[in-house]
């Protein structure tokens, strides 16, 4: 059956460990494993120490169908930061504001000019999402509408084309929205005064929401994800302005289970958001786990059945 994996940025050597505690070996370069294929839920670069080494694990895998793998929002993000605008000289799909090259910087020392390109070209060949049937593999979060829109957009446009991302980074476009929730997931606006710090020590108006689950019940803080603990966010009612349709229809409970990554869990045990919901970004890039669940069919999702390796190399 399959090893999903949660986002790798850049951490070879926790990747190796992973690999081969679930019975992957390397052979002819490639880590195999005998009965299983393992699903890749997408961001491999920035922010780790060997990021080249995580490609070439990845990547090979890929090509020789010992693996699959979803788009993450970094690998879009390097999309658009290295396609230029051909009707704007020295500009791209994405500012190289100091922000965006900071976020980017690991990928950007560590890899050549050639490196880089031949890693867009392949970037720009992966699915936004895998339906397996029995199981479903997104980035970030699963909206059907959304997959579709950016699968016929494709179809249409080709993978990540230049005109393709003129859509996917115009504000006004329906591929935008698309995008954004899917590779990004849904966000929820904070009421005016408040902000939350993320991981990356930048201040925001926005939290990530759980759009699997219906708003009923919750507060800002609970329905953020991961959750908010200790905050005043625990006790602020989700606001009457808060517009439903920013997050897709909740995910239905009888439907095959979804694995994601995105969302920097916090370092604890790995378990199940829901029966058929499994977040497997536990914060690999901040001293956390690089994470993966080892699916064999069943449709009520297990912790016994996380694998977790804890990091072994500061961000770089």
């Amino acid at each position: 059956m399959f090893d999903i994996i949660g986002d790798v940025h850049g951490h070879a050597d926790e990747l190796i460990v992973l690999l081969e505690t679930m019975g992957y070996r390397e052979i002819n370069g490639i880590y195999r494993h005998p009965d299983r294929r393992a699903i890749f839920c997408g961001d491999f670069i920035d922010r780790g120490p060997r990021i080249r080494d995580v490609l070439s694990i990845a990547r090979g895998m890929v090509q020789d169908e010992s693996a699959m793998a979803v788009m993450g929002n970094h690998e879009f993000n390097a999309i658009a930061f290295h396609t230029p605008r051909s009707s704007a000289a020295n500009e791209f799909f994405r500012s190289h504001s100091d922000r965006n090259t900071n976020q980017h910087k690991a990928t950007l020392d560590q890899l050549s000019q050639k490196e880089l390109e031949s890693a867009i070209d392949w970037f720009r060949t992966l699915p936004v999402a895998l339906d397996m049937g029995s199981l479903r593999v997104v980035h970030a979060c699963w909206d059907p509408g959304d997959i579709s829109t950016i699968n016929s957009h494709i179809q249409n446009h080709g993978a990540f084309t230049e005109r393709l991302l003129e859509l996917a980074v115009d504000e006004e476009a329906e591929l935008f929205n698309s995008v954004e929730r899917v590779l990004k997931g849904p966000e929820l606006r904070l009421p005016d005064g408040l902000t939350v710090t993320d991981k990356e020590g930048c201040h925001r108006r926005q939290i990530r929401v759980r759009w699997f689950d219906p708003t009923d019940g919750h507060t800002v803080g609970t329905y953020s994800l991961p959750s908010i603990d200790r905050s005043p966010l625990q006790d602020i009612p989700i606001p009457p302005s808060f517009n439903r349709r920013s997050v897709p229809i909740p995910y239905p409970k009888d439907a095959p289970p979804v694995f994601f990554g995105h969302y920097w869990m916090p370092d604890r045990v790995p378990q199940p958001l829901r029966r058929n919901i499994a977040c497997l970004d536990y914060s690999i890039a901040k001293d956390g786990f690089l994470c993966a669940y080892r699916f064999d069919g069943e449709q009520e999702l297990s912790p016994d059945k996380f694998v977790s390796i804890k990091c072994t190399a500061a961000e770089s």
